[in-house]
């Protein structure tokens, strides 16, 4: 008798509305194609600490999935396999765990730890032919290190910040700018009742689109956005203006997490992770408190932060998770790996792996913003996709 085929399944980075319902997809999909799946607990993490001369870690590191397993998990969101920023081709020396052997480390010009030798050794032992990965381009970057190295790979892509190369669409992002557009709407109940302006920070690294679709269909006043560093005094100017033509006597700005001043920097805080990445978060304040010193006007200050990406997916994201999740495991079990699944122009399809990281995805400042006065600006919708990409 032929064994059954057994593929692993894991979500990397950020937690995102969504998973579970990819996670879902997968396991239902795989049960009507006779291939049972492995669920591989935080990222990637699970390669990294799992010791294939111990099998009593398995209980903590992998979970069996099933239909059973499974069946309620859509109802909510985050992730059921938890995740993590773990990278096992860079891990500092003092983190990598005393159960990868020596022969399987490999120092790198930089000082870290390449443990990828260990990874493939424990995806042999666990037995798994494939492996589909769920995040943004940094957790897929090393699905695409492993299919490098021989090993299958199907990925699906997940992001609130939608900014992963090669698709138009990412797991995640429609629920974030509906929590966004939710939130702004209360928001003016405040900001109008006290006459301030309202600012707005939205996570969104490298790529401003939260903060432009939040304002696009919020219709706030002036958005700031990743791509396009900004001049503090010309915002305060057009704030102020904003304020004053508004009966209520308010206005509300949207600022992307990475977004920075002309001259100035990013706001970044801590440690790099593994994946090169310091922690974002402020600017929004530095715009407050500017606005506040420059023109004199009471400002709110609303960091939105992972209230964005907490709770059940909206049906948009449901819709994408399943279909994302069905197709990836079809191409799994056609062989064709080395993908990831990706909506373009409104199509399902896929794309080679090794187009993650390629490039990186940014918004078409030209098509979808004014740039001079700071607010999403669709300068035409004929023939434009549903998220005007």
């Amino acid at each position: 008798m032929a064994t059954k085929r057994r593929i692993g399944i894991l979500t990397g980075g950020g937690d995102v509305p969504g998973l579970n319902v990819a996670i879902k997809a997968v396991v239902n999909r795989a049960q009507n194609r006779d291939v049972e799946v492995v669920g591989l607990r935080r990222g990637w993490a699970s390669l990294l600490n799992l010791n294939p001369d111990d099998p009593s870690m398995l209980e903590q590191w992998t979970v069996p999935l099933t239909m059973e397993r499974v069946r309620t998990i859509d109802r909510t969101g985050g992730t059921i396999l938890h995740t993590s920023r773990t990278n096992p081709s860079n891990v500092k020396p003092a983190d990598v765990p005393p159960t990868v052997r020596a022969e399987d480390q490999a120092v790198n010009t930089k000082g870290t730890v390449d443990c990828t030798r260990h990874a493939l050794r424990v995806l042999e032992w666990l037995g798994l032919e494939a492996i589909v990965p769920i995040g943004g381009d940094d957790t897929l970057s090393y699905g695409q290190r492993l299919h490098a190295e021989g090993f299958q790979v199907v990925a699906i892509p997940k992001t609130m910040d939608n900014d992963v190369f090669g698709t138009d669409y990412c797991i995640g992002f429609s629920t974030a700018v509906t929590r966004s557009v939710e939130a702004i709407t209360a928001f003016r109940t405040s900001a109008g009742s006290h006459e301030r302006i309202g600012v707005v920070e939205l996570f969104g690294r490298n790529s401003g689109e939260t903060s432009l679709f939040a304002a696009y269909l919020a219709d706030v006043d002036r958005a700031v956005i990743s791509e396009v560093p900004f001049d503090i005094e010309r915002l305060c100017e057009l704030l102020s203006e904003d304020r004053s033509r508004n009966p209520s006597n308010y206005a509300i700005v949207t600022v992307s997490e990475g977004a920075q001043p002309k001259g100035g920097t990013i706001v970044e805080t801590g440690e790099a992770d593994a994946y090169g990445h310091r922690k974002l978060g402020g600017v929004g304040l530095f715009v407050s408190e500017e606005i506040k010193r420059r023109t004199g006007i009471n400002i709110m200050y609303l960091q939105l932060a992972y209230i964005m990406r907490s709770g059940a997916p909206d049906s948009l994201d449901r819709m994408v998770a399943v279909s994302f999740g069905n197709l990836a495991l079809d191409q799994v079990a056609l062989g064709h790996t080395g993908r990831m699944v990706a909506l373009q122009q409104g199509i399902y399809t896929t794309v080679p792996l090794d187009v993650v990281v390629a490039s990186k995805k940014r918004v078409d400042v030209t098509a979808l913003y004014d740039s001079q006065y700071y607010r999403p600006k669709v300068r035409d919708m004929l023939g434009k996709p549903m998220f005007l990409y």
